[in-house]
């Protein structure tokens, strides 16, 4: 028989927006397998909120943690070491703790709790609210296979899952977790392209959302390169060269690459945080 995590009762420290999508994803998934799960929030209003949107919620973060078998911590980092420390006394010796945080890493977080606890880091993003997300996990030093599967089982009721070393986290941050956040700004970048040559805006912006869509599903089920894929729209002496090279005029390419790049060097900062 496969040694397993069972999960009873999953808690969420911190309902902020990362917070709240997880765990209205997983409440509605149905394919994962925890009974209850119990989110925390920092004011009255905010827990209000959540509630009022169906969300279980914990009158503290202790109560949160009480008896729960994994405890997903999405706090600020900069908040995380208080919060960390407030809990472990309600921690047992198999409370897997999953975070998170940006740039705040295992060492740290396994250095605030008790030793010998069981840490598993994530980065997912936003779009874990359609259950079309993606996150990366990796392993803290007592955690197991099990522990890395319980992981990747609850991550993957909301989207892909992939595991990769640490030392990549940073960059995971900027690419994955941010990076919805400048395809938006590219997609509606193009819908005013549409709205400009004479589209109505709620057409382009369908339009221009459904060739993003489309774009990231062929590079996922085919395997090709985006190279190879985009060569197969450029035909020669076609449109679509013309816009390619404004494109290239615009410094699009290195500007996406800079962006990345500067994103991971800001994310690795939130990491030095004080006690």
């Amino acid at each position: 028989m496969v040694n397993t995590v069972k999960i009873n009762k999953l808690a969420i420290i911190g309902g902020g927006k990362m917070g709240e999508a997880l765990g209205t994803a997983i409440s509605s998934s149905g394919s994962f397998s925890a009974t209850e799960v119990v989110l925390t929030a920092k004011s009255d209003r905010r827990r209000k909120e959540l509630a009022e949107r169906g969300l279980n919620i914990a009158a503290s973060n202790l109560d949160a943690v009480r008896g729960a078998d994994v405890v997903l911590v999405c706090v600020k980092p900069q908040m995380a070491l208080p919060i960390l420390k407030e809990i472990t006394g309600e921690l047992s010796a198999d409370t897997l703790v999953i975070s998170i945080m940006a740039g705040l890493t295992i060492a740290q977080i396994e250095a605030t709790l008790p030793a010998g606890s069981i840490v598993v880091r994530a980065m997912p993003n936003t779009p874990t609210m359609i259950g079309a997300g993606m996150t990366v996990i990796t392993a803290g030093t007592n955690a197991s296979d099990k522990h890395l599967d319980a992981a990747r089982g609850l991550f993957e009721s909301v989207g892909r899952v992939m595991v990769l070393e640490e030392k990549h986290f940073d960059a995971v941050t900027s690419l994955s977790a941010s990076g919805p956040a400048f395809i938006y700004i590219i997609l509606e970048a193009l819908a005013e392209g549409g709205v400009k040559t004479g589209l109505p805006r709620s057409v382009a912006t369908e339009l221009a959302a459904s060739a993003c869509l489309g774009a990231s599903r062929m590079v996922l089920e085919t395997g090709l390169h985006p190279a190879l894929l985009k060569d197969m729209v450029t035909t020669p002496a076609g449109c679509t060269i013309d816009g390619i090279l404004k494109l290239e005029e615009g410094g699009l390419r290195v500007t996406l690459i800079k962006t990345i790049v500067e994103t991971a060097r800001s994310a690795k900062a939130l990491g030095k945080t004080e006690d």
